[in-house]
């Protein structure tokens, strides 16, 4: 997180959700529950502002440029600005802190001094442990999920076939329906994903 707030703050006379242009300001980083709450509370006082829309979809925003590059992250995606093509998020007014019933996109970490942007390497490291805790090991590749029977570009590993005379295989499960996993020890993975990109660097 940036030691100071940075010049920019929602238009003050808003009195609704406003469109504003990604990559003007800031970038974005959105993120699905659960994998998104894990991560908030991963992050603890390491996080920035964010934005809660109607669906509980969260919304970190970062230093512009500052998350080049994919993430391969599941059910995350990075917004910036883009030579062909614009993103905009909802940005609720100042004041809004709480979900109503008239309104339900609010600031779930309010914007204040000091609370504003989310560095884009701790926020990789909170998501990315957040994504393998309430996902499961991630498989390359499209694959079907076993419950829909839908291809998904996200699969998870939920389980192991065997038997039978085809041998044994892997179970996957898109995302929705990947919700049955064990909760794994978050902190852990934590330490796990800093020691890979570290190991991966050298």
């Amino acid at each position: 997180m940036t030691p100071k707030a940075l010049p920019w703050k929602p238009p003050p006379f808003a009195t609704d959700v406003e469109p504003l242009q990604v990559g003007k300001h800031w970038d974005a980083v959105r993120a699905h529950q659960p994998v998104g709450e894990r991560a908030l509370a991963l992050l603890g006082d390491a996080c920035g502002a964010v934005i809660q829309d109607t669906y509980g979809t969260l919304y970190w925003l970062i230093a512009k440029g500052s998350a080049r590059g994919s993430w391969h992250l599941r059910q995350v995606r990075v917004l910036t600005e883009r030579s062909r093509e614009s993103n905009y998020l909802g940005v609720p007014p100042i004041t809004w802190t709480e979900p109503t019933t008239k309104a339900r996109t609010h600031w779930r970490v309010p914007l204040a001094p000091g609370r504003y942007l989310t560095e884009a390497e701790r926020l990789w490291e909170a998501l990315a442990a957040a994504d393998h805790a309430e996902l499961g090991p991630r498989s390359e590749g499209r694959q079907l999920c076993f419950r829909c029977q839908l291809p998904t570009d996200e699969p998870v590993i939920v389980g192991g076939e065997h038997g039978g005379n085809l041998g044994g295989g892997i179970i996957y499960a898109c995302p929705s329906h990947a919700r049955s996993l064990p909760v794994i020890e978050a902190e852990t993975l934590i330490d796990a994903v800093r020691r890979g990109r570290e190991g991966a660097g050298t």
